[in-house]
């Protein structure tokens, strides 16, 4: 298997592999590795985004690591490499994709995941139209159908014991912090539910159809607002949203927040042309973006009320002076995106 993966490097590498041919960047890695002129480069990339994420370079620095960057386009299989959602070394695998893309790190048009698979598409899309359909017919029967998703998951084995999991890790409280919980342990155990569990349970949970405040409640709930995106103060003190471009920004500095921002801002982008109201014309792939954003980062969306289904990120637009605009484009991304609301 190794040497099969290795043989790909190389026809990549030479051009007799289209640039599409899907590659992962740990295999990449693997391969600039064992050739002395790649790794030099490769090891002074990763030294700049170290520092980089300490500190802002100094101009001579960042001279250095952008003409190391340069020097590396040479090596296609780093160029083109894509991750997995959710596998084991994601993270691993993320840290390469952004090493080699050291000046792109405010850059979210390309994502840096692998395409679906074709039938993962049509599933999705299966689980989006049946809760469409739930959502017509539970005004005949009266049916809550965010409590009947969360009684669906219950008996579904997997789906019940990860969403314990995340319940207990999002609502109990931390020593350490004298916070609600600790939304580190809350994020993962979020990530690993949504990102475990099929999607005909967990986009149940989330985008069950709702007509009354208690069911659109436990809808929102779901993404535990008061641990995965509200701040806490010492206590039960609350503090204040905090500015959309300050979160952003500590997105950025995150490899796992800044590639679900990539692959939503790719998944969801908007265009008034379009039927769908996405560009990529799949509203199967911008769902699973979106829920990728929810799976444990900083950036979580959720629904803004329990009488619309409105979302947006837990952020705000004041004190942003002149770059107020660029904020509003922060937060529009959710509140105002077609290609999200008609999917």
């Amino acid at each position: 298997t190794r040497l099969l993966l290795y043989t790909c490097v190389l026809l990549i590498k030479s051009g007799s592999v289209p640039v599409l041919a899907s590659l992962d960047c740990l295999v990449a890695e693997q391969g600039c590795v064992q050739e002395h002129s790649c790794l030099g480069l490769y090891r002074v990339l990763e030294y700049c985004t170290a520092e980089e994420a300490v500190a802002p370079l100094g101009s001579d620095a960042r001279t250095e690591c952008l003409e190391a960057q340069n020097a590396l386009q040479h090596y296609r299989p780093l160029q083109v490499c894509k991750c997995q959602r959710g596998s084991r070394r994601e993270e691993h695998c993320l840290r390469v994709y952004w090493t080699v893309r050291f000046a792109a790190y405010d850059e979210y048009e390309v994502s840096p995941y692998e395409e679906l698979k074709l039938n993962l598409v049509r599933n999705i899309e299966m689980s989006r139209m049946a809760s469409i359909m739930a959502g017509t017919d539970h005004e005949m029967d009266g049916q809550n159908q965010c409590l009947k998703a969360a009684q669906d998951c219950g008996l579904y084995e997997k789906c019940g014991s990860l969403r314990s999991e995340y319940v207990v890790a999002c609502t109990k409280r931390s020593a350490v912090s004298d916070s609600s919980c600790n939304r580190q342990k809350c994020h993962r155990a979020l990530r690993r539910f949504l990102e475990r569990v099929p999607e005909e349970y967990s986009f149940a949970l989330l985008f069950c159809p709702c007509s009354e405040p208690l069911c659109a409640e436990r809808r929102r709930k779901t993404i535990v607002p008061s641990c995965s995106y509200e701040e806490n103060g010492r206590g039960e003190e609350r503090v204040g949203k905090p500015n959309c471009l300050s979160l952003q920004n500590y997105c950025s500095r995150d490899e796992l927040c800044r590639s679900r921002l990539a692959d939503f801002q790719q998944n969801c982008q908007p265009s008034p042309k379009s039927a769908s109201g996405c560009v990529r014309e799949s509203r199967a792939m911008c769902l699973k973006a979106y829920s990728g954003l929810i799976a444990g980062t900083i950036m979580t969306p959720n629904y803004v009320s329990n009488s619309s289904a409105e979302v947006s990120l837990w952020c705000t637009c004041d004190g942003s002076g002149n770059e107020w605009q660029s904020c509003q484009r922060t937060l529009n991304m959710f509140s105002s995106n077609t290609c999200l609301r008609k999917s």
